[in-house]
């Protein structure tokens, strides 16, 4: 709120003294053709000294107006009634100051129309050229306040998006950790009921794992590689207990370091295990191949599968993987093959243009 109100400061401060400048100019340029015998010396003194004698009419009416526009809780056209009140009052003080200060003050001479006919105090011509003199400055102003305000408004809904988005993440993420330590825990769970000489192994490999889920899935990036050996530890968890199982790990990456959102590619391999590996009697496999080539990622993964899959039991996993990739990468493309016999998901991300970049 304070960086904001001294912005504001900021911005108000320098549109008077550009202003100013400008005015100044304005009139000494024109002073030379109005008195052509002053030297412009006193042309710019005049000229120096007349706009800020305006300054006490002009700045008044400047606030006086965003204040009703900004504060003022009034019908529309009682509002146009209230401004149009604020604005004649303005030419009434515009044209005092011109007409009893700066002619005879200032300049020294009587205000006159052509330069021989004496002007009154208030007439049409010359009430029309104060109208203009103070609508031109109160547009500006009102230019500058409006775009000031659009885009401190952008700013907050920028803001707003971003931690709207990071929140929705991070309850994605809550919702997929548990998720698959509730596997996991499964698969421990069994193998400790049979007694297995591996279930120590196991819970070591899934501390590793839990490790990577608890500290490093925290981040909103972590590198490919980091993802990567996550994978593998998980593979390894599951290949102590399905012996029958055949794994290919195909990857190729020319980047290690690339950024990626954690717990997204590792989600496809544990549907792999569980609603095909884990469903199926005989020898099992899974194809695993990850590519990196020119911030273009390039995952498929191919499982073999009895039967029909629990489509139930996977709609929350997918369905959070989906939205997070909807989410973070609008363009990627992720195509998913159900058949009889194998299940098949390739997933493409394309780096260049994402959320993290």
């Amino acid at each position: 709120m304070k960086s904001s109100k001294r912005s504001k400061l900021q911005i108000h401060l320098a549109f008077w003294i550009l202003y100013y400048i400008l005015e100044v100019y304005l009139d000494f340029y024109w002073s030379r053709f109005q008195f052509p015998d002053f030297k412009w010396q006193l042309r710019l003194q005049n000229s120096l000294a007349l706009e800020l004698v305006y300054f006490l009419v002009k700045i008044p009416l400047a606030y006086s107006l965003l204040f009703v526009y900004e504060k003022v809780h009034l019908k529309r056209v009682f509002k146009y009634i209230l401004c149009s009140i604020i604005v004649f009052a303005a030419v009434l003080v515009h044209r005092f100051y011109t007409h009893y200060l700066i002619y005879p003050h200032i300049y020294g001479i009587m205000e006159t129309l052509d330069g021989r006919q004496p002007s009154g105090y208030m007439n049409g011509l010359v009430a029309f050229n104060s109208f203009m003199d103070l609508i031109f400055m109160t547009g500006l102003i009102f230019g500058i306040e409006i775009t000031r305000q659009k885009n401190i408004l952008k700013e907050q809904i920028s803001q707003l998006k971003s931690e709207k988005l990071d929140q929705e993440l991070s309850m994605l993420k809550a919702q997929i950790n548990p998720h698959f330590l509730f596997n996991t825990l499964n698969n421990i769970y069994g193998m400790a009921l049979k007694k297995a000489d591996e279930t120590p192994d196991v819970i070591l490999q899934l501390s590793k794992v839990m490790r990577y889920n608890i500290y490093e899935a925290a981040e909103k990036n972590i590198s490919l590689a980091k993802d990567i050996e996550n994978i593998k530890d998980f593979i390894q968890i599951q290949k102590i207990r399905h012996h029958n199982l055949t794994v290919q790990f195909h990857e190729n990456i020319d980047n290690p370091s690339q950024e990626i959102s954690p717990l997204i590619l590792i989600q496809f391999v544990e549907n792999a295990f569980k609603h095909g590996v884990s469903e199926s009697i005989g020898n099992t496999y899974i194809n695993i191949d990850i590519q990196l080539k020119d911030q273009i990622l390039f995952y498929s993964i191919e499982n073999s599968k009895e039967g029909k899959a629990h489509q139930d039991s996977t709609k929350i996993g997918l369905r959070n993987i989906r939205r997070q990739l909807e989410l973070l990468y609008p363009e990627h493309i992720l195509t998913v093959e159900d058949k009889s016999d194998k299940y098949i998901v390739k997933l493409t991300i394309n780096f260049h243009d994402t959320f993290n970049s």
